[in-house]
């Protein structure tokens, strides 16, 4: 049988570094996008052997991911049996302080690079079905609208309706498609700030908020499962899996805690 391949966005560290990691270690060949090419090489040093590639990649080059998954390919033995459309960048603070050019970012990258993603790689998983799989990195951000979150918010909630959709409209090839749904996840994406006028990191409210930062390990492990089963939504951590099961049973109640949690102290 042939080796089987992977194509992974966002590949220079963090949640992408992982998979990658795991993936090798497990007899695939492993391919890695970003455009951080210092983290791709680092990427790759940490997998031994030679099934391994890497590409420099901007998600919101269509023509680029064209060319990518062709080069990947043909490293790869000319196949490609799944895709995890990862890369991305968070994006907080209130809307009305939020610079246009930031929305515009976010959401070029968060949501039309997974669009672009998944039409490239289309006819290398209908080649490769039944069994190869397209895994979106949506997020709790996805789950529920959290205030000062609207724009990543509306990224990771179109991220998986573009997976409830294509699991939809790929079935009868054979593809399988899921979302992976992280809640806060040990990645250098916890030191940055979320928006330009802010001096607080994520990892900083975290923290104050009492929320657990998960191991990216455990994200890696979803995202095997997510190639391998026939779930749509794999949530990865407690304030993920509490937030889907509440959003589910109790919309009422997680409307109000989020509301509330917008309140000054005293009101």
């Amino acid at each position: 049988m042939a080796q089987r391949s992977i194509f992974i966005t966002g590949g220079g560290s963090g949640i992408g570094r992982a998979s990658a990691i795991h993936f090798a270690a497990r007899g695939w060949f492993v391919g890695v996008a970003d455009i951080n090419e210092g983290g791709m090489a680092e990427t790759l040093a940490l997998i031994s052997g030679d099934a391994k590639w890497a590409g420099r990649l901007d998600v919101r080059d269509r023509k680029g991911w064209d060319e990518s998954l062709a080069a990947f390919a043909a490293a790869a033995g000319g196949r490609i049996d799944a895709m995890v459309n990862n890369a991305g960048i968070g994006t907080g603070g209130s809307l009305s302080e939020l610079d246009p050019e930031e929305i515009d970012r976010c959401l070029d990258i968060n949501l039309k690079g997974v669009l672009y993603g998944a039409q490239a790689v289309y006819p290398y998983l209908k080649a490769a079905a039944p069994g190869s799989a397209l895994v979106n990195m949506a997020s709790a951000a996805g789950i529920a609208g959290s205030g000062g979150m609207s724009v990543y918010c509306a990224t990771k909630f179109g991220v998986r309706a573009v997976t409830e959709s294509l699991d939809a409209e790929w079935a009868p090839d054979g593809i399988t498609v899921a979302s992976v749904c992280p809640s806060f996840i040990e990645t250098p994406l916890l030191a940055g700030t979320g928006n330009r006028k802010s001096n607080e990191t994520i990892r900083q409210r975290v923290t104050a908020a009492g929320l657990e930062i998960t191991p990216v390990e455990h994200v890696a492990q979803a995202v095997w499962d997510a190639v391998h089963g026939d779930k749509l939504d794999y949530f990865v951590g407690a304030t993920s899996k509490r937030m889907a099961f509440a959003k589910r049973w109790m919309p009422g109640r997680v409307r109000k805690q989020l509301r509330n949690s917008l309140r000054p102290l005293g009101q």
